[in-house]
């Protein structure tokens, strides 16, 4: 039975609060009936009667809650207690990929292509469920100490058009983060997992190149390059990479999304057939 108290949201004992975004709260928090761990995302006081933030939480749950695969966070259930709303979810204690690649790059270099090859399945996985995430960047993949990652954060996931529907098209909203948003996203057109595609191309030219693709001196200038600049080469900005992988990273990274590979999928099969880096690099224990 849920307790009311002020340690408790619903029936898990809040203990730790672990991360405090712009509109969200992230408990850690102990369930006492199940005996285990969970994490609670709990929306900030100020938002907690927003009918829009309060729409996104429930999509997260819409979406994650029917959601089984191990790269993608687990959903424990969305509730609201004393008029507070939260989201429920497995416990997994592991900073995102921007943090890994800003305080301790070092320690994932090595397994690069392993984080890549998880983004991808967890990705494809939701795509083969229908939905498009609409917002794939570093800061939605969990990144363990083993590298093992998880996508999270499905607020903005759009159910897939197909058919007629996707004939009759419709603007989409705009949303998503300006850095990885694909030209098609940008311009509010009908979205399929190509437009993640382009997102994670731009993650993963992040991951090897540490610095994103496309900067600007605004933020219609960051917006205008997505549509009409090419990609950089990430072989110039990292010499140590394949030319292969490079072209790989620009078929993803397409203003047409008929140029990309038609699936994430796709673009796993011919990464796992290429080399990611000219020479490997080596773990941190061995290169020291």
């Amino acid at each position: 039975m849920a307790r009311a108290t002020p340690g408790y949201i619903g029936p898990y004992r809040l203990l730790n609060v672990v991360n405090t975004g712009q509109t969200s709260r992230i408990w850690q928090a102990f369930d006492d009936a199940a005996g285990e761990m969970a994490g609670i995302k709990v929306l900030l006081e100020e938002f907690q009667r927003n009918r829009e933030h309060l729409a996104y939480l429930k999509q997260e749950w819409l979406v994650g809650g029917e959601l089984k695969h191990k790269r993608i966070i687990r959903f424990r259930g969305f509730s609201i207690d004393r008029g507070i709303p939260y989201l429920a979810m497995e416990w997994w204690p592991a900073p995102n990929l921007k943090q890994r690649m800003r305080y301790a790059y070092d320690q994932i270099e090595h397994q690069i292509p392993k984080i890549i090859e998880q983004a991808c399945e967890g990705l494809s996985y939701l795509h083969q469920h229908g939905w498009v995430h609409r917002d794939i960047k570093p800061d939605n993949l969990l990144v363990s100490e083993e590298c093992d990652i998880k996508l999270i954060d499905f607020a903005l996931a759009q159910r897939i058009k197909v058919g007629l529907a996707k004939i009759l098209g419709g603007k989409s909203k705009i949303q998503g983060t300006r850095s990885y948003m694909s030209p098609e996203q940008i311009r509010g057109g009908v979205l399929d997992g190509r437009a993640d595609l382009y997102s994670l191309g731009c993650t993963i030219f992040e991951l090897l190149a540490q610095t994103p693709p496309f900067t600007g001196t605004s933020a219609n200038d960051l917006l205008m390059k997505h549509l009409k600049a090419s990609p950089p080469p990430v072989e110039t900005a990292n010499r140590n990479i394949t030319p292969a992988m490079g072209e790989l990273l620009r078929k993803a990274m397409a203003k047409d999304p008929a140029n990309r590979p038609n699936s994430v999928e796709d673009f796993l099969t011919e990464f796992r057939m290429i080399q990611v880096f000219k020479k490997p690099p080596k773990p941190p224990e061995e290169s020291s």
